[in-house]
């Protein structure tokens, strides 16, 4: 297949780090949140080996953030999520599936509570500015909604905490999953957060300083040498094994919460008001007839452009994989499909079609590892 390249535009914003990740090497890009997202650097098979081995440092600048902050941030914070927050803590970070007025998704951030009113949504790909900025007006909240310039940098592997306490202390050790604190470093204070989107552990740093970020990231290699570091991004084999979902990719607007397996954050018995809980309440009561499971599939490629349908033998819809990738662990293709209910059974058999052949697979849970 020809190889083509993305033509950059005030509309494909580049990052703090981009002249940095090129000179590393980056050999493919997506398009995320409007912004350049590296996608690989040596090969994702590569790539994959060395971050579950390793440390590598991500140019994540394309998980921006929307800042609400005023005296009603809180209320309408919650009302966009169908996890309870009532409770939540500043210096914490909360999973939290966001849900319009029909109780389908609209995306799935990782909600920072900065102080009582002020709150950073850390969201996947889509337009949730507009979407709060919407809400607070039809509300008329007391709030300020904008996109702060904060562009993150990861550190993600088994070595993250040997590298970050070498440059930022023993202390950084202590933070816990889901948390976050600052810590100086030179002169600047870093946004420090224990998270990041694979599951080889790792931190997520805000950065709101261009130039305090891309010397951040040039210590991170200088200090990283005896660790082996290296340059990387979220990688599709490794987050696909740990189930990792994408929002756009695995699951969007289409889909309810429940049948992207988030159950434990839909707080429907809270006193607390958010938008389509009556809806999903009914979905509840009714029960859903899908959901996202994991899927092998006896061969060794697969390329993703579009869903790929799932057949049974008699020809009926088993269902539909959203994201799949060749596995080196697994030694066969693996994936995230939205499967039909009876069909969600585990080691349930269907038929794939891979460049006009006809291949096997089987329904499995997720995670897959």
């Amino acid at each position: 297949m020809k190889n083509f390249s993305i033509a950059k535009s005030r509309r494909l914003r580049s990052t703090p780090y981009t002249d940095r990740i090129e000179a590393h090497g980056v050999s493919s890009y997506t398009v995320y949140n409007h912004m350049l997202l590296p996608a690989s650097f040596k090969s994702l098979e590569s790539d994959y080996h060395h971050l579950k081995k390793y440390v590598q440092v991500w140019d994540v600048a394309a998980e921006r953030q929307v800042e609400i902050s005023g005296k009603d941030s809180s209320k309408l914070v919650q009302l966009m999520t169908c996890r309870d927050l009532s409770k939540s803590k500043v210096g914490k970070c909360y999973y939290a599936p966001l849900i319009d007025n029909d109780g389908l998704l609209v995306n799935d951030p990782i909600i920072n509570k900065l102080a009582e009113d002020k709150w950073w949504l850390s969201i996947a790909d889509a337009d949730v500015i507009f979407f709060a900025k919407g809400l607070a007006a039809g509300n008329k909240f007391e709030v300020e909604i904008n996109e702060p310039n904060v562009n993150i940098l990861a550190v993600q592997g088994p070595l993250a905490d040997d590298l970050m306490s070498k440059l930022f202390g023993e202390e950084i050790r202590k933070l816990k999953f889901f948390n976050f604190d600052y810590f100086e470093l030179k002169g600047h204070k870093y946004f420090i957060a224990r998270s990041g989107w694979s599951k080889q552990g790792g931190f997520e740093v805000y950065v709101d300083n261009d130039i305090a970020g891309q010397n951040l990231y040039d210590y991170l290699f200088e200090e990283g040498k005896e660790f082996n570091v290296k340059p990387g991004c979220p990688n599709l084999i490794e987050r696909i094994e740990g189930a990792l979902l994408s929002y756009g990719n695995d699951f969007d607007n289409r889909d309810n919460p429940f049948e992207a397996n988030f159950d434990k954050f839909i707080h429907l018995d809270s006193d607390v008001d958010f938008l389509g809980k009556e809806k999903l309440k009914k979905i509840r009561e009714k029960g859903i007839t899908r959901k996202l499971m994991g899927v092998k599939i006896e061969h060794n490629k697969i390329d993703m452009y579009c869903e790929k349908t799932l057949f049974a033998d008699s020809k009926e819809v088993v269902g539909y994989v959203r994201s799949a990738t060749f596995s080196p662990t697994f030694n066969k293709v693996i994936g995230i499909a939205m499967i039909n209910k009876p069909y969600w059974n585990a080691k349930n058999q269907f038929n794939i079609e891979i460049n006009e052949k006809i291949y096997v697979g089987s329904v499995c849970d997720l995670p897959l590892v």
